[in-house]
């Protein structure tokens, strides 16, 4: 990643809540990076920069529900490719691959819809974080459900103790560890 201090700012502007959403979490709120325009705008130069010079053959970026949103439409616009959504359950119209995968605290589900993807695309899917890599996991299922390749899985903060990225059998890169 560059060294021209431009990812330090970003990193700046995240903060920290102790005990969010409960006890025992620390919760790393991307929120503040977004009301500065100039920070928002330098992580979205981050992220195209990196896919441009690794992942030149991408076709369409997948954002996850629902922060994965904020960024991928973004990202897609300036690449000059497509975007599109993957959803909690029944919040997509027509027909859909669902996937449903664990979480710390029970199940749940994740749909894309069938015409969004076609087969053999290549595909780089955006979030902004991965923690335990349930969610990242189940998207990459389903990407491949479609018949899609999934070329890399694109996080803006990993939270490294938790290993998330060894869930994922596909590239895995985070802008900002913690």
């Amino acid at each position: 990643m560059s060294t021209d201090g431009r990812l330090e700012a970003v990193k700046a502007l995240i903060t920290a809540h102790p005990d969010f959403p409960k006890k025992g979490i620390l919760f790393r709120n991307i929120f503040p990076v977004l009301r500065d325009p100039k920070g928002f705008h330098t992580l979205c130069d981050l992220m195209v920069e990196h896919i441009q010079s690794k992942c030149s053959n991408v076709e369409l970026i997948v954002g996850l529900d629902s922060r994965g949103f904020l960024f991928g439409p973004i990202v897609a616009q300036r690449l000059n490719i497509g975007f599109a959504p993957v959803r909690k359950a029944g919040k997509l119209p027509g027909e859909t691959f669902k996937v449903s995968y664990s979480l710390e605290y029970g199940q749940d589900s994740f749909e894309i819809e069938k015409s969004s993807v076609k087969l053999g695309q290549k595909v780089v899917i955006i979030d902004d974080l991965i923690a335990t890599g349930g969610s990242m996991k189940a998207a990459c299922e389903l990407i491949e459900m479609a018949g899609a390749d999934v070329v890399e899985c694109y996080l803006v903060i990993e939270l490294v103790d938790l290993k998330g990225r060894d869930k994922i059998n596909k590239p895995v890169t985070s802008l900002i560890q913690y």
